[in-house]
């Protein structure tokens, strides 16, 4: 007949989660998994009914009791926090009066595994729960790298779409996303201004000088008109030297028109290219959504350009201000 410790030492290799019972019901010794659940609670010596709280068979309240449901499944509870589900099935042990009862998480695993660290180590290799656990973390894991892959999509997406809608040479908007912005505005019926700015004499910096100071040129103009604009203004390149500013809910003609003369100001300074001078102008000519009962995306940027014209016809570096009835107006 085999001895109560080879029997323990067999069930703890079978079923880290045994308990085995002497012929009162108090326990003799517990697998090494349950253990680990009160790590600093010895359970040996301790009253089974004690330690656990039987949810099924509810009547169960002695060891004789717990002894006739032998065969049947146990539904049960720790009765300290925490309260950890478990399942279980009693098996009396032949001769002695004792019994063993083997312990499982039951559908509770997943809570088990996060609350006490349990690993593959802490259940038998037979155990369905290592599988379970395995397609748990191939799921966390496949998850995750969806996730990650979403992420990427969506981070190449927006820098697609950023790309798309970018001035490659100065960082400003392009007439793309001018386009999207001003029908946005319309469609909206906000409320905007619309400048329409372009750079005098620059042709004749490419002429003399090359491409190279043009584009330095272009780049410090753009950022100038960053720098004397709003965060939610949007500023354009439209054309080589041709630059659209709009300025959502901005109407008062004499702000527009102080913006307007910094900005002229500002780029009619001389930059220097390599030790070059390279010397421009500004023109521009200004619009407002309230000039039009029904204003149009090709409608303001027809009348900011015949202001525009009207700034050039009177001498260029200077604004204009459309006027429906004499076209522009200072």
């Amino acid at each position: 007949m085999m001895k109560i410790g080879e029997l323990a030492s067999l069930l703890e290799t079978l079923c880290p989660m045994f308990v085995l019972l002497d012929e009162t019901g108090r326990i003799r010794q517990v697998g090494p998994t349950l253990q680990k659940l009160r790590p600093d609670q010895p359970m040996e010596g301790t009253g089974f009914l004690e330690l656990f709280d039987l949810i099924r068979p509810r009547a169960v309240t002695t060891f004789p009791a717990l002894m006739a449901t032998a065969g049947g499944k146990l539904h049960l509870k720790f009765r300290d926090e925490p309260r950890t589900a478990l399942k279980g099935l009693i098996a009396p042990l032949p001769g002695c009066g004792g019994a063993v009862i083997n312990l499982s998480f039951g559908i509770s695993i997943l809570d088990a595994v996060r609350d006490y660290a349990l690993t593959s180590a802490d259940f038998s290799g037979t155990d369905l729960a290592i599988e379970l656990l395995y397609l748990v973390e191939a799921k966390s894991a496949a998850m995750e790298a969806s996730r990650s892959l979403n992420l990427r999509l969506q981070g190449a997406m927006l820098a697609a779409e950023e790309q798309a809608y970018t001035d490659t040479l100065t960082g400003l908007k392009n007439r793309r996303a001018m386009d999207h912005i001003l029908g946005h505005l319309i469609q909206t019926k906000s409320r905007f201004s619309l400048m329409n700015l372009d750079l005098d004499f620059f042709k004749s910096v490419n002429d003399r000088l090359g491409h190279a100071a043009g584009d330095y040129v272009l780049q410090q103009a753009a950022k100038i008109m960053l720098e004397e604009t709003r965060g939610d203004d949007t500023v354009a390149r439209v054309g080589g030297d041709e630059f659209v500013i709009i300025f959502k809910g901005l109407l008062d003609s004499g702000k527009l028109r102080s913006i307007a003369d910094r900005l002229i100001d500002k780029l009619g300074k001389p930059m220097s290219f390599e030790g070059a001078a390279c010397s421009i102008s500004a023109s521009i000519g200004t619009a407002l959504s309230t000039q039009f009962d029904a204003p149009t995306a090709a409608g303001m940027l027809h009348a900011a350009d015949l202001a525009l014209y009207a700034a050039k016809r009177d001498g260029r570096s200077c604004h204009r201000l459309y006027c429906a009835l004499s076209h522009a107006q200072q």
